[in-house]
């Protein structure tokens, strides 16, 4: 390993210009916190009431928790660089942020994957869904997707500490991500970048696909389906559907493309570190009837045991 004289990095931030900054700060406060209030709300509602039982739920549930602990590893910093002078991170906490991100973005993933197989199975196999969604098969597929996301995160993790980082020390970016991180190491990267784009955008586009794929058959088979029974279907997939492309086809931008060029990689990555996590409550609760109810219940207990 080649000699390192790296032990901090400094971030450039979202945008170059103080003018803009105050504003950014007070904008990305009112995101950060929607995402706790409106991720929170979804997590207690579903803890707290019969919606846990239910395999759609409970898998919701995950995710807000996802959404919740995810962006608390990128936002705070992100708001606090908006107001400091010196936007620093050491190398240890850097990696740390890398490896933490991308295990809980990993996780999530799968948990949008499983959201999808539940789907499918209640809407081509309706009759076989109890038995094929049963609550062991949903807490295997978590375990799954935090180990799957482990073993992701920690394959880019050691790929990132094996590089050298001799200087310039400055990440244009505002968060340690692998991709500017990468265009800091002083040596050659060609091979590198091809196994991060191996580890991370293909993998990406693989199951960006199959969840194209299993939306596709879910929507052919609704055919035979009762005009309210498909308008239910559809409700549901769709609002499913809108979270799937919030996160992926950023990701796909970003992980798909090599590291040496000049991309807007730190303006996209917004879509999936803020605003997705944001707009994912929104998404499944305006169209939920069972999700509004559930909450009225949840806060009428919770007012009346005061």
């Amino acid at each position: 390993m080649e000699k390192q004289n790296v032990t901090e990095f400094v971030f450039t931030g979202l945008f170059e210009s103080k003018k803009t900054e105050l504003l950014l700060f007070f904008l990305f406060l009112l995101c950060y916190m929607a995402v706790l209030m409106g991720n929170s709300i979804i997590f207690l509602t579903v803890s707290c009431s019969h919606l846990l039982e239910q395999p759609m739920y409970y898998f919701l549930c995950h995710l807000s928790l996802m959404d919740l602990c995810s962006t608390s590893i990128v936002v705070p910093q992100l708001i606090r660089n908006l107001v400091t002078t010196r936007r620093d991170i050491s190398y240890d906490n850097c990696m740390t942020q890398l490896f933490t991100y991308h295990w809980l973005a990993g996780v999530e993933i799968f948990i949008l994957v499983c959201m999808a197989f539940d789907r499918y199975v209640a809407i081509v196999k309706p009759l076989h869904y109890m038995m094929i969604m049963n609550r062991e098969r949903c807490h295997m597929l978590i375990a799954v997707a935090w180990g799957i996301g482990f073993w992701h995160s920690i394959a880019l993790l050691l790929i990132v500490l094996n590089l050298p980082f001799c200087g310039p020390n400055v990440i244009d970016h505002y968060m340690c991500d692998v991709k500017p991180l990468l265009r800091l190491v002083c040596k050659d990267i060609h091979v590198v970048s091809i196994l991060v784009i191996a580890n991370s955008g293909t993998v990406v586009v693989a199951i960006f696909t199959v969840l194209l794929v299993s939306y596709v058959l879910i929507l052919y088979n609704l055919r035979t389906r009762s005009s309210a029974g498909r308008r239910k279907a559809l409700s549901t997939c769709s609002s499913h559907m809108m979270v799937v492309v919030l996160f992926f086809v950023p990701c796909i931008y970003i992980y798909i493309l090599p590291a040496g060029g000049k991309n807007k990689d730190k303006e996209i990555s917004v879509f999936y570190t803020v605003i997705g996590p944001m707009l994912n409550p929104l998404i499944y609760t305006l169209r939920n009837k069972e999700m509004k109810i559930a909450m009225g219940k949840v806060w009428w207990r919770m007012s009346n045991s005061r």
